[in-house]
């Protein structure tokens, strides 16, 4: 077997690799973890990497499936992830100079459930300090950057969990979307991931940033592949109350549904306003391909987005804000200009303009609902209305038009985490430059399963998802 083509395989192909016993754990840990190292010098993806540690546990693994014991589907298989999922003894430090030395007390849930599964984990990886940008930016560690062009922006804040992923440094790795940050990152760097339904995922363990939108979810190569991810974490979590006691179907079942007579929500507006041609094309051609394989394009009417998007930045903001008061108010210069900026704004929203847009979220979602899915069973949609940009670009610290861009950025993600609904992002095509573009399929909540249908069915039919960067 070429020494390479493990790193190649998705996550899935992993797994099977692995019960097959056509490579060893051992084996594939230390290709994986040489592969990571091999990368971080030019994409400056990881945080720290647990080496010893994994590879013990590889080995066991190895001997656990010699004598016939498997603890699950991801047996034996390496995963690093976020810096923000902490691990009882270790320190998570969140991409910020505040945490940088912090021993968690708990491990959290989606560790332990992945645990579980078998699966072992050998790092930790690169995001925006404290969750709070979309772009990947950190000035505390440096920026994270593409695997496919390494002047442009990962996105954020999964940064490190999605271009070590598509480096083929990582078969899938745990991340954190409260404003577009599993969804970005995906987007950017060609890979695929799932934000959940809001509660569909335990958050114990997880560092905070908006108690009212933040999920929990994975990257990976394929729909496949967070599947695979999703099945492990999701479901009820006593030590988390805002966890879902709705069942969790077999998503893997899910990837075989049919999808011909499926509805594609094609929205008139906001989605499809000012795209770059680029971004269009690769809109058009996605909705050709879904079309080929019998799912049909309809078009639907959307409620007020502009409104639902700013009542999102409020609920974040201010959320936020609340949460780092504290810090702010003893270790204010310990922050970057950008977040601390951006903190601030929050301390200055009136609790009252707070609370009516908590509020208006049930009306905002049942107005939604009504919109798009009494006509249509997902929504179509960009992940960015125009092609990826540079670091240098994005690059704006603390400064005036900071806000402008994050806007931009996050506008066509946004709105999904103040409605809480699930979406599914993977790559569609490739701009001139050769950055990956992707769309996003939104669906009704807790419907992940269509999402997984759809998104399956379409790698199947495309090779977006197979091409690798150069690097």
């Amino acid at each position: 077997m070429p020494a390479a083509e493990p790193l190649t395989w998705s996550l899935t192909e992993a797994a099977r690799a692995l019960r097959e016993r056509r490579i060893s754990s051992r084996e594939l840990t230390q290709a994986v973890i040489a592969r990571a190292k091999q990368v971080d010098a030019r994409l400056n993806c990881l945080v720290r990497v647990d080496e010893e540690s994994a590879l013990g546990e590889a080995e066991h693994c190895d001997e656990e499936l010699a004598a016939g014991r498997i603890r699950g589907p991801l047996h034996g298989v390496p995963l690093a992830h976020k810096d923000m999922f902490y691990r009882a003894g270790q320190v998570s430090t969140c991409g910020s100079r505040i945490r940088k030395d912090a021993i968690a007390e708990a491990t959290a849930t989606a560790l332990v459930r992945l645990d579980r599964a078998g699966a072992i984990q050998f790092a930790t990886l690169h995001m925006a300090e404290f969750a709070f940008g979309p772009t990947g930016h950190n000035y505390h560690i440096g920026h994270c950057r593409n695997a496919w062009n390494p002047d442009y922006i990962t996105g954020g804040s999964s940064s490190g969990s999605a271009t070590s992923v598509a480096a083929r440094a990582n078969f899938a790795a745990l991340g954190s979307d409260t404003g577009g940050s599993i969804r970005l990152p995906a987007g950017f760097c060609g890979i695929t991931g799932i934000k959940p339904t809001y509660g569909r995922v335990s958050r114990f363990g997880a560092m905070p940033l908006s108690y009212s939108l933040d999920t929990v979810g994975p990257l990976a190569r394929t729909v496949a592949d967070c599947a695979a991810m999703l099945q492990a974490c999701a479901g009820a979590d006593p030590a988390d109350p805002t966890s879902s006691d709705a069942a969790v179907p077999d998503y893997a079942a899910a990837l075989a549904q049919p999808v011909a007579g499926l509805r594609i929500g094609l929205p008139k507006r906001y989605f499809y306003e000012n795209l770059d041609p680029q971004v269009e094309a690769s809109m058009r051609e996605s909705l050709r391909q879904f079309a080929s394989l019998g799912a049909r394009i309809v078009e639907v009417e959307l409620p007020d987005l502009d409104a639902l998007n700013a009542s999102a930045i409020m609920v974040l903001a201010a959320e936020a804000a609340s949460i780092h008061r504290p810090w702010l108010a003893r270790r204010a210069s310990d922050y970057s200009d950008q977040v601390r900026s951006r903190l601030e704004q929050g301390l200055a929203i009136p609790a009252t303009q707070y609370i009516d847009a908590l509020r208006a979220r049930a009306v905002a979602l049942a107005e939604f609902n009504a919109a798009v899915f009494s006509r249509a069973d997902v929504l179509h949609a960009p992940v960015l209305s125009s092609t990826t940009p540079t670091i240098a670009e994005t690059d704006l610290g603390g400064t005036p038009a900071l806000n402008k861009m994050l806007g931009h950025v996050t506008r066509m993600v946004r709105p999904f985490n103040y409605l809480g609904l699930p979406v599914l992002a993977l790559p569609c095509g490739f701009s001139a430059n050769g950055l990956p573009i992707g769309m996003q399929l939104a669906g009704r909540a807790f419907d992940e399963t269509t999402l997984f249908a759809l998104g399956h069915a379409y790698q199947q039919a495309t090779d977006w998802h197979r091409r690798l960067p150069a690097i």
